[in-house]
């Protein structure tokens, strides 16, 4: 079997409402590439990779050379074809080889006719559980609906999540407003889910100290993890020699170097796996094994997906043991998905692992059609930008947090 073309599609997808963190926003979407990989046999698979736009789609055209009369089974070769680590000092491709090994795992579980977890050993749970992800949102452009600002509306909103969905642990992603506010938040949903479990996830905006006292203030809450709450290896270890709750992260350790790092001078205690940052499910599993054998935890991490690379990290987590948390998913916030038979469904706070072959998903055309013309008219947005404080960007740590009292709404196309 040879890949004989690849196709990127650029879409966006509409979210509820638009998704405030550390670094700026979610501006009412999700901005996401679609890849096909075609093979001589007819065998189509499919691939995502967040962002990027049309610079993303230029991207993928551009590796047709490396790839085209490639067999897709060959994924060791691929990945040096792609990401050799020496010529990756000059283009890091990662997260482009990411959304090419979905497609090739896709492709060889079609052509053996099971599904990707059956081709590492198969699957050792039949569903994933999920964590709520919530956010600070402002409220939708055209509806003036979904805002999450004030304490009310966010207990409100976790409380609306849990009956809809069923989720048992809920994450906040947070530094957004000043520390002090967003503990009073957490302590808040704490005490409104007492049998459930939280974390909490700043991205990084707080200063150590700042970390530390958040820390110690909800250390007597039942806490999954400490996300990110400062930057860097060194803030880390000082954060975990004062701290009782384990520390998370999914931005200090995505590469088996920094994996090294950490387990010869332990930083965090969670290792949150993206199978996007880390470069596809193989690494993944790779790191996860790792992790079990030095006694680190793991999570599976969300990079705000749609339907193709949720299965990549229901697939993943089918065949983790050692994957004792709940997953993150921004999931819920979608309003619709480009995958056949629309979006698919939580139960009891869980999402069955596809049984079809390969990644056991399939493109819904129309939709695929209907939001690529969608980002054709609104093009991109800046991640690291708010749209509410246009001239705002954020300090690590960060000392100019926004106002939970400001209720300004933001203008801006959806359609």
């Amino acid at each position: 079997m040879k890949i004989t073309d690849i196709r990127a599609t650029t879409v966006t997808v509409p979210l509820e409402a638009p998704l405030r963190h550390s670094n700026g926003a979610h501006w009412g979407r999700f901005v996401r590439t679609v890849v096909e990989v075609e093979t001589d046999e007819g065998i189509t698979g499919l691939g995502e990779m967040g962002g990027g736009g049309e610079s993303a789609a230029l991207a993928f055209a551009g590796l047709k050379t490396y790839l085209v009369g490639h067999d897709p089974f060959d994924l060791n070769r691929m990945r040096y074809a792609i990401c050799n680590p020496t010529a990756s000092l000059y283009n890091n491709r990662t997260q482009l080889h990411a959304a090419l090994e979905f497609a090739c795992l896709d492709i060889v579980g079609k052509k053996l006719g099971v599904p990707v977890y059956q081709l590492f050993g198969g699957r050792v749970r039949d569903e994933i559980k999920f964590a709520s992800y919530l956010f600070y949102r402002y409220p939708n452009p055209e509806s003036g609906s979904g805002e999450v600002r004030t304490i009310e509306q966010l207990v409100e909103h976790a409380k609306a999540l849990k009956a809809k969905y069923g989720f048992t642990t809920h994450k906040l992603k947070a530094g957004v407003f000043h520390p002090d506010y967003e503990l009073e938040c957490y302590l808040t949903l704490a005490a409104a889910f007492p049998n459930d479990t939280l974390r909490f996830d700043p991205n990084c905006a707080l200063s150590v100290e700042q970390a530390l006292r958040f820390g110690q203030a909800i250390s007597g809450l039942r806490n999954d993890y400490f996300e990110d709450p400062t930057w860097g290896f060194c803030g880390m270890r000082r954060l975990r020699e004062k701290l009782s709750t384990p520390l998370a992260t999914n931005t200090i350790v995505i590469d088996f170097e920094q994996l090294a790092t950490n387990v010869r001078d332990p930083a965090v205690d969670v290792v949150l796996l993206d199978t996007t940052f880390w470069g596809g499910i193989r690494a993944c599993i790779r790191a996860a094994q790792i992790c079990e054998a030095f006694g680190l935890s793991i999570a599976v991490h969300s990079s705000g997906e749609l339907g193709i690379q949720l299965a990549t990290m229901l697939h993943l987590g089918a065949v983790l043991p050692n994957l004792v948390f709940a997953a993150d998913a921004h999931y819920h916030h979608l309003l619709d998905d480009v995958i056949a038979g629309g979006k698919m469904v939580y139960v009891n706070g869980c999402i069955p692992v596809p049984n079809g072959p390969g990644l056991g998903i399939a493109l819904d055309p129309e939709k695929l059609e209907t939001y690529a013309e969608l980002y054709r008219a609104l093009g991109s947005y800046p991640y690291d930008r708010d749209p509410v404080r246009p001239q705002w960007y954020p300090l690590l740590p960060n000392t100019d947090f926004a106002d939970p009292g400001d209720e300004t709404a933001p203008h801006f196309r959806l359609r």
